[in-house]
């Protein structure tokens, strides 16, 4: 028998459930052919000796330097978006520090064919004192170049002269909403802000990243933004049908397997559809420590990195939202930690980009914006497979891992998993209550071996599957020195 482990499925503002179920029995979550990641414990029943991961990027370097004269130090929130196979950056240009919302603030642009080699384009939308031609997109246009957000609008249907968009501004103004055709030439929506302050029951909004996004699971747009709450950092959430009237939003609070989570100060919450499960909105946000200082004075001074910027700390951490108003904190832990030496542990640095991109065929990378306040300012990019961002991990000794009952549409169950050449993964299906069902036990699945994204799974008799698709069942997973990151049944 399974070690039961007591596990409460997310608050959500769409529905994933299936309308009927067996008298008696819970009633199945609806998978249809969605890929599901293992980065929560939605689907998950019970677990015995096997726990969920965190699995912490690796380190590929620097790969845009702030080192033109319209950019510097204090460059920040930055965008990522693949537009086909075009990889576009977009960050804040500030070489001095100043108020938020100065007119000396600009956004930029650098573009890339892989995400991994990065240039800066030569245009000559703003001229600059003896750089005619240059990287800047938006100027002359305060105070919506201290955190102007773009998003590629995935709506169907979209005018074509819309397919970006961007907010931007601060409390004061609002925030803004812009449309571009190709994301480099800009216009406002309307004259008037989209949100403002009188729509917020909170303090101060606005200042940090507000970003946005089409939800095909809602079918809705959605904005994220941060307020403070009791003197905390928090972040919020409003949605709209047309990009111009929101509804008011709604604080977001946190769970860890049900429960209440901590509450910490995050800065920027780069909350977005991961682009392979869309229906699973992963943040990576900034977990900003104020007053947890690191470094001495005499060290700070060795980095020059600006006296007022040294007195805080900050890593990144990752949550997870399936809709509604609630984050799930599976990790408590650093997603990703400040790295060795002093320049990495600093106010506002280590804060990641918006949006994970794919950049190899089993590869998705995400960026960080490091060496904040310092002339060696930067964005750095990180690695992980496809999919990896967490697994279902068991150890040698091995163990389970058991699914609540669900319903599925398709032919193939198909994993991304990892084992040792000793380790193993193997699949039953189960009825609704729990038993296998004949030529489907795991004594007939044939073990699967090796590290792959996209492995079918198959028993004795084949790998089709589909004589049980719409039929309440449940997945049993037995493994051994393994990891399971993700699942998905496929129509072909």
């Amino acid at each position: 028998m399974l070690a039961r482990t007591m596990l409460l499925s997310t608050t959500a503002a769409f529905s994933l459930i299936s309308p009927q179920a067996p008298a008696g029995q819970p009633t199945p979550i609806d998978m249809g052919n969605r890929r599901e990641l293992l980065v929560d414990h939605f689907l998950i029943d019970q677990l015995d000796n096997v726990q969920l991961v965190l699995n912490r990027p690796r380190d590929e370097g620097p790969v845009i330097l702030f080192d033109q004269p319209w950019e510097g130090l204090f460059c920040g929130y930055c965008t990522m978006i693949k537009d086909g196979d075009r990889f576009m950056a977009y960050y804040r240009g500030r070489p001095e520090p100043g108020a938020d919302g100065d007119p000396g603030e600009v956004y930029c642009l650098a573009e890339s064919k892989d995400g991994i080699r990065w240039t800066k384009p030569q245009l000559d939308l703003f001229p600059m004192p003896g750089h005619e031609k240059n990287n800047i997109i938006l100027a002359n246009a305060a105070p919506v170049t201290h955190n102007f957000s773009p998003l590629l609008d995935t709506r169907p249907g979209v005018p074509a002269q819309q397919r970006f968009k961007a907010l931007g501004g601060t409390m004061e103004s609002g925030l803004i909403a812009w449309t571009s055709p190709d994301g480099v030439h800009w216009n406002k929506l309307r004259q008037e802000a989209v949100l403002t302050k009188p729509m917020v029951p909170f303090p101060y909004m606005f200042d940090s990243q507000n970003l946005a996004f089409w939800s095909a699971a809602e079918q809705k747009y959605l904005c994220y933004f941060r307020v403070f709450n009791d003197g905390i950092r928090r972040i919020c959430r409003t949605t709209s049908d047309d990009f111009l009237t929101w509804t008011d939003p709604v604080l977001m609070e946190y769970e860890q397997n049900g429960r209440p989570a901590p509450v910490e100060h995050l800065y920027t919450n780069q909350t977005h559809p991961y682009f392979r499960a869309p229906h699973i909105y992963v943040a990576t946000a900034a977990r900003f420590m104020p007053g947890r200082q690191v470094l001495t004075e005499e060290q700070a001074k060795a980095i020059h990195v600006n006296p007022k910027y040294f007195n805080d700390t900050s890593d990144a951490v990752l949550l997870t939202t399936r809709g509604g108003s609630v984050y799930q904190r599976t990790f408590l832990s650093g997603f990703i930690r400040p790295g060795i030496g002093a320049t990495n542990w600093v106010s506002r640095t280590n804060y990641p980009a918006l949006n994970i991109v794919q950049t190899g065929p089993a590869e998705m990378s995400l960026y960080v914006n490091q060496d904040y306040a310092q002339p060696t300012a930067h964005l750095r990019r990180y690695s992980m497979r496809l999919d990896g961002l967490a697994s279902a991990r068991a150890e040698y000794a091995g163990g389970e891992l058991l699914t609540k009952p669900i319903t599925f549409a398709g032919k193939h169950l198909s994993i991304n998993f990892a084992t040792s050449a000793p380790g193993g993964i193997r699949a039953e299906i189960q009825t609704a209550d729990g038993k296998p069902i004949p030529n489907f036990a795991l004594d007939d699945c044939r073990e699967q071996i090796g590290n792959e994204i996209d492995r079918i799974v198959a028993w004795k008799g084949g790998d089709d599957v589909s004589s049980l698709a719409g039929q309440p069942v449940r997945l049993r997973f037995a493994m051994k020195d393994a990891d399971l990151y993700a699942l998905q049944f496929q129509e072909q």
